[in-house]
């Protein structure tokens, strides 16, 4: 798995839309409204969207993107197969969505929170990768350019952790000596030594939880 299904792991790096800065809907679906029994007249509405619709767009454009080892992540309750449930109706506190996958053999990460709901962040990260595609139809650039920003950063993937503690990507230890390599890392990137924003330490934090688990399995 390269990234936690449920709950959200928003992608280290990426800013939060602060909660009083999320808006409301913008996607909707055209839907055929019977008339009453009896009648042969039909019309056609603007319906919200709901997290099956949202879904079924995210994963109609990552496979025509040809994307592979796809996650994703959200605070939506999840399948057996780790996808979330298609009804769900419940408005989230936190509606982002950030999706993990490989594209061309390298590791990419798309996120979204800017609208108040799942559906709606999962449709807008839909219509990017739609925009992104047409760079290969229209041959002004090519997909790892349009990509180039997207590159998921080490130990956004449970596989880059042994780059992020020991600086290889091959290595064979124990639990002991990730908490070594972990203690001797925060010595570095710890805030109070930094000053910075904790970005660093975050991604510390998290490429020793991907290793303790792998490790403890």
């Amino acid at each position: 798995m390269d990234a936690q299904r449920f709950p959200l792991d928003w992608p280290l790096g990426w800013k939060r839309t602060p909660y009083s800065q999320r808006q409301a809907a913008k996607f909707s679906r055209r839907q055929v409204v019977n008339g009453p029994p009896g009648s042969t007249s039909t019309w056609h509405q603007q319906k919200k969207l709901d997290v099956g619709d949202g879904l079924a767009r995210l994963t109609d454009e990552l496979r025509r993107l040809g994307a592979s080892h796809v996650v994703i992540s959200s605070n939506l309750r999840v399948r057996g197969d780790g996808l979330p449930y298609a009804a769900q109706a419940k408005q989230l506190d936190d509606p982002g969505v950030a999706v993990y996958f490989r594209l061309r053999s390298a590791a990419r990460v798309l996120a979204c929170d800017r609208w108040r709901s799942a559906a709606d962040n999962m449709a807008a990260i839909a219509g990017h990768i739609e925009a992104i595609r047409a760079v290969d139809r229209y041959g002004v650039g090519t997909l790892e350019q349009a990509f180039a920003g997207y590159k998921a950063l080490p130990a956004d993937t449970a596989a880059d952790w042994r780059m992020v503690l020991f600086g290889v990507k091959e290595w064979r230890g124990g639990v002991e000596d990730v908490q070594a390599a972990y203690r001797a890392r925060a010595r570095e990137v710890h805030p109070d030594v930094t000053h910075d924003d904790g970005a660093a330490m975050a991604h510390l934090n998290r490429a020793r939880e991907y290793a303790l688990a792998e490790l403890s399995a």
